[in-house]
This record gives C-alpha cells, sequence and structure tokens, in this order.
C-alpha cells in the first residue's frame, strides 16, 4: 500500500512553552523513530500547504475564525491564552494554518490516486475544536476539515472518522452532531477531559467511554461492535484521528493500550477502507506525549497502514 506523510516545518515553530506536553518534539521524535525504523525508504513525503480561510469556515463559524486571526500575535515573545491549555504566539497561526490544510492536501492526493493513504505528522491537534470555539491544545479542527472538503469538494456522499485518542474528541462531534453524511466512533477515557460524550447523541456518533485502568483486550471488546456498524454505512473514505495518549506509558491519561492495540486498530480500519474505499485512508496526528510511547506507536500505525 503506498502512504505518504504530510507535513511541515512550520508545525514545529508553533512552541507554547517548553514545559507545555504539547510541544514541537512531538513531531521530531515520530521522524526520528520513521528514520531509525527504515520507513523513510518506503514511504513518500509532500508539505502540507496553509489552509485558507474559506476552507475553515467549512468547519468553523467565520466570526470565530476571523477572531482568531484578530487575535494571533505578530510580536516575538507575546502571548495570548485561547484557554487554560491552549496559547497562541507569533508562530501558532501559521503552525495551525499548516496542520489545517494537510488533510485537504492528503484528500486530494487520494483522489487523484497520487497516494493510497496519508498520514499528517502535523501539530497543533485538531479534535478538540468545535464550530466556534478551541480548546485543549487545539485551534482548528483538522480532521473535520479534511472530511467537509472531501464531503463539499471533491464528491463524496458518506465518510467515517474513527478517533482513538483518549480524550474524547468533542470538536468533531459538535462540528457534524447533525450531519448524518458522516459516521464518527470515539473512544476515550472516561471521566474525563473534556468530559462529554457519555449521552448518546444521534445514529451514526458511536462513543464508547473508557474506564481508567482498561488494558488492551478489553478495550478491543468495548470497541469491537465499530466494524459491524462501518461496514454497514459503507463509507467512501475513511479518516482516523490517531491520538496515541491512551498509550500505558503516557502519563497524560490512564488507559492501557500498547503498540499491538492500535495495530489492531489499524488492520480493522484498513480492511473496511479496502472493501468500501479503495483502501484510501487519511490518518490525522491528534495526541500522544510521552515521546517513546507515541514515536513508537505512530511508527507501529504507519507500518499497519503500509501492510
Amino acid at each position: 500500500m503506498t502512504i505518504t506523510i504530510i507535513g511541515s516545518p512550520q508545525c514545529a515553530l508553533h512552541n507554547m512553552d517548553p514545559d507545555h506536553p504539547e510541544q514541537p518534539a512531538r513531531m521530531h521524535s515520530i521522524n526520528d523513530q520513521i528514520m531509525s525504523s527504515g520507513l523513510e525508504l518506503v514511504v513518500r513525503f509532500a508539505d502540507a500547504k496553509p489552509a485558507h480561510f474559506d476552507e475553515l469556515v467549512l468547519a468553523h463559524d467565520k466570526d470565530f475564525v476571523q477572531n482568531i486571526f484578530d487575535k494571533a500575535p505578530t510580536q516575538v515573545g507575546e502571548r495570548v491564552w485561547i484557554d487554560d491549555d491552549t496559547i497562541m504566539m507569533e508562530s501558532t497561526l501559521d503552525a495551525a494554518l499548516h496542520a489545517a490544510g494537510s488533510g485537504i492536501v492528503a484528500v486530494d492526493m487520494v483522489v487523484a490516486n497520487e497516494t493510497q493513504s496519508a498520514f499528517c505528522l502535523v501539530r497543533p491537534p485538531g479534535h478538540h475544536a468545535e464550530r466556534a470555539r478551541s480548546s485543549g491544545f487545539c485551534l482548528f479542527n483538522n480532521v473535520a476539515l479534511a472530511a467537509l472538503h472531501a464531503l463539499e469538494h471533491r464528491g463524496f456522499e458518506r465518510v467515517a472518522i474513527i478517533d482513538f485518542d483518549v480524550h474524547h474528541g468533542n470538536g468533531t462531534e459538535d462540528i457534524f452532531k447533525d450531519d448524518a453524511r458522516v459516521m464518527f466512533c470515539s473512544s476515550f477515557q472516561h471521566p474525563f477531559y473534556p468530559f462529554s460524550g457519555d449521552s448518546p447523541t444521534r445514529d451514526g456518533i458511536l462513543n464508547v467511554p473508557i474506564p481508567a485502568g482498561t488494558k488492551g483486550l478489553e478495550y478491543r471488546e468495548m470497541v469491537n461492535h465499530w466494524w459491524q456498524a462501518l461496514d454497514a454505512f459503507s463509507p467512501q473514505l475513511m479518516f482516523i484521528s490517531a491520538g496515541f495518549d491512551a498509550h500505558a506509558e503516557d502519563s497524560l491519561g490512564h488507559l492501557r493500550l500498547v503498540e499491538a492495540d492500535y495495530i489492531w486498530l489499524t488492520e480493522n480500519i484498513k480492511a473496511l477502507a479496502q472493501k468500501h474505499c479503495n483502501g484510501h485512508i487519511v490518518s490525522m496526528l491528534e495526541g500522544g506525549y510521552s515521546l517513546n510511547a507515541l514515536s513508537r506507536s505512530a511508527v507501529a500505525h504507519i507500518k499497519a497502514l503500509i501492510g
């Protein structure tokens, strides 16, 4: 399977604080693991392009987007707090635009048959960004923008998003809560930030709250119903919000997954993509804050996408 890793050096310039868990070293550690594993010899690389204002408003309220642009610092050392966890500095807007644009590039490459699947190695992450609110390290919702680009501009009628980050993808759910073209599957530790997702919403949103301490085999049983539901939905393109902070070594969560569980998830998604989508998958990096566990898990995920 051909896979393209899409990224941008601009995404590494966003640096909220040396001690902040969502730091440039996350990208560097994955890139280092790609090199040391030899993956750079078998994958392709492509550059992200910054998302434009009219692309951002596919997923976000126009006034909200304008407010982010207006707030963005321009002076070195200037800081603007979006919430208790999310800070904008002079390089943040450019990084966020490239992260948001990476999924659009990925969709266009898949549609043009330039690649079978893509992994967007970008930051800041996106799945906590709601239609009119940034939060949880996220400014714009990268995976939602990519999915809406596919639906609105590339002729797709049904897409699926699978989110296995340790935190609920509240932003993605907010954006697609009334959009039956999207099946959204999210597993997450609960109760835990952002303290949402445990109440039923609409058919096609399959939330799975997971108790702290859950290990891989128990986790697999809890999400195993996803595959039948996704098969019945028959998506034409599959997206992944690939957060690796449910790993047992990650100090920001309390689930006990390991690389083998991420391989299992990826292989199940890939099997459905081969059945319904010509193998087309767009995967987007979300969380993951223990650098060693993050880099190993991301490379295991990429290898499973390759097959």
